[in-house]
């Protein structure tokens, strides 16, 4: 039986969705499972993004590691939530961006 795959789960603002998007091309051509924050174009209620808040903490109770994708050093209450979740939680947790790829 083949080894399973690693299971990445992505974070960050979806305002660098385009960076997050890339970043899971790049992991799924590695052969990583890639979950993140799914994408929704219409306006969302409270009640609906707390609640794709919630789902995406269980995207990252099924994650190996988190891969937080940033620009700069500021990170939004979303993203500190879902950090601060994946450390208790014990998984790995790395940043990539291009304030951490020049580092």
């Amino acid at each position: 039986m083949p080894e399973c795959p690693e299971i990445v789960c992505i974070c960050g603002s979806m305002r660098f969705a385009e960076d997050m998007r890339a970043v899971s091309q790049s992991l799924t051509l590695a052969g990583v499972i890639v979950l993140m924050a799914g994408e929704v174009d219409a306006p969302i209620t409270d009640e609906q993004k707390a609640a794709l808040g919630e789902l995406h903490l269980r995207k990252i109770d099924l994650a190996d590691r988190v891969v937080v994708v940033n620009r700069g050093d500021y990170f939004g209450e979303s993203t500190m939530r879902e950090i601060d979740y994946a450390r208790v939680a014990g998984k790995p947790v790395t940043f990539v961006g291009p304030a951490y790829d020049q580092a």
